[in-house]
């Protein structure tokens, strides 16, 4: 009698763009190595590969990387593009940028062709509640108990941490500002800009942060007759992606290990090279691209920090760019005058009778607006969430800080505890990895990582005394 082979469990937290991708891996993986799997993918959102990323419906909100290039698949890149042409877009082409919302749905839908693909190897049970908190059992078999925010939880013989970016802490503003109703502290959050975009009143509006989620929120609040004013520490908006694009052009001289100081240097030439060679300087940026981790990785502590402070805001800006369309609606905005940009930061904050809000910069000067939203991004410093699953992991020592207490400290993703330990199938990818990698949130880059934990997973020994647990999830 043929033995039964034990069937593995593994937990997906998390079911934006991170967390389809990798149980898209694992199913087609599964299928491949002829390995029974039960998949939790856990998330409480209503609906799969949208994550905040995706889930905005506003057509002005673009993808800022060209359709070509975001593939779920590395190995076949123009899978997107097709999907697109069968799906009411014949005529787009690969240089096209497109609206994020079709890109959640195509995340979606993949997922749904590989959960279809795999059935009577792979089952799947979707929740849709937030995990708390994720112990693990001793002894060389242990496996993880999820807590959900229902009451139940889910056990599991492996778990990949696909939440995403965490939310800025909103800390270091005036406390009359975080505590008054006309702040915005996460614009993506459901309804938070409904009351801003709906209002008909030509009252101006301030945005902290000028960066890709700045841009979004001003072209949604756009006006006429209102000023969307926007600070950062630069002031400085992204750069726009070329009408049409050159191919990347790597650095001709080797780069790896050199002390920061003289890296600078030898990017700038490179950059400065190509620039006179070929008109654009972005072939040369992009160009860094398959060695940007590498050279992160180079760098020591102290070195990492000195780029962050100095270099951090010039890099994003050039390597996190705006659609050509994009750039072309926020000229004419600043040309109006529309959208106002400084550098500097917020000293003070008081509620004016009106019931507006009077906001004092760095530089002095005083505005008078309806709304403050905060557009920082996404926090670095894991210790600064509010997320209770990852709050749980730190203080236990299960998660530890990464580098400069930037995202969390892996092995290829896999999770170090506080004894430099990675005994659990534990792993995590994109934005918790940033304090590793550096460049981890973009797709081309997600794709890979969701492939190798997938992969890793998958290769783990079944653990006997578990046997098979059928969509196990335990209430109390």
């Amino acid at each position: 009698m043929t033995p039964t082979v034990p069937r593995k469990s593994v937990a997906v937290v998390g079911a934006g763009a991170a967390g389809a991708l990798v149980a898209v891996r694992l199913c087609e993986a599964a299928v491949r190595r002829g390995v029974p799997l039960e998949l939790f993918l856990i998330d409480p959102a209503p609906e799969a590969g949208r994550g905040t990323a995706y889930a905005t419906r506003d057509p002005r909100h673009l993808l800022n990387v060209p359709a070509g290039k975001m593939s779920c698949h590395p190995d076949d890149p123009g899978h997107f593009v097709r999907w697109l042409c069968r799906h009411g877009e014949p005529t787009i082409r690969a240089a096209d940028f497109v609206s994020r919302y079709r890109y959640g749905a195509y995340l979606a839908d993949t997922l749904g062709h590989a959960i279809i693909a795999a059935h009577g190897v792979v089952r799947v049970r979707r929740l849709k509640a937030r995990v708390t908190d994720c112990r693990w059992s001793h002894g060389p078999a242990g496996h993880a108990r999820l807590e959900l925010s229902d009451g139940k939880a889910v056990d599991a013989d492996g778990v990949v941490l696909a939440t995403g970016p965490a939310h800025s802490s909103p800390a270091g503003l005036p406390s009359a500002l975080r505590t008054s109703d006309r702040f915005v502290a996460d614009p993506w959050a459901p309804g938070a800009l409904d009351a801003a975009a709906g209002e008909r009143c030509r009252e101006d509006l301030l945005l902290i942060g000028t960066g890709l989620t700045a841009v979004d929120v001003a072209l949604r609040l756009n006006r006429p007759g209102r000023t969307v004013h926007a600070v950062s520490r630069n002031g400085r908006l992204p750069q726009a992606h070329a009408l049409s694009p050159l191919p990347a052009t790597p650095p001709t001289e080797p780069l790896l290990g050199l002390p920061l100081p003289r890296l600078r240097t030898e990017v700038r030439r490179h950059i400065g090279r190509v620039l006179r060679t070929q008109g654009d300087w972005r072939p040369g940026l992009d160009g860094l691209r398959p060695v940007t981790a590498e050279l992160w990785a180079s760098l020591s502590v102290e070195e990492r920090a000195d780029f962050i402070r100095h270099d951090g805001s010039l890099w994003n800006v050039h390597r996190h760019r705006m659609p050509p369309a994009t750039a072309e609606t926020v000229a004419r905005l600043r040309r109006a005058r529309r959208l106002q940009t400084a550098p500097g930061g917020i000293t003070s904050a008081r509620q004016l009778p009106d019931g507006l809000l009077s906001v004092g910069l760095g530089d002095g000067h005083e505005l008078r607006v309806s709304r403050v939203v905060d557009c920082t991004g996404p926090g670095l410093v894991p210790a600064d969430t509010s997320d209770p699953l990852w709050r749980n992991l730190l203080h236990r020592g299960d998660a530890v800080p990464g580098p400069l207490g930037i995202g969390v400290t892996t092995e290829n993703g896999r999770l170090r505890d506080r004894d430099g330990r990675t005994a659990r199938a534990l792993w995590t990818l994109g934005a918790p990895r940033r304090g590793e990698l550096w460049e981890t949130t973009a797709i081309p880059e997600i794709r890979v990582q969701a492939a190798a934990v997938a992969e890793a997973l998958l290769a783990l020994p079944a653990a006997s005394s578990r046997r098979c647990r059928s969509f196990r999830t335990t209430t109390g």
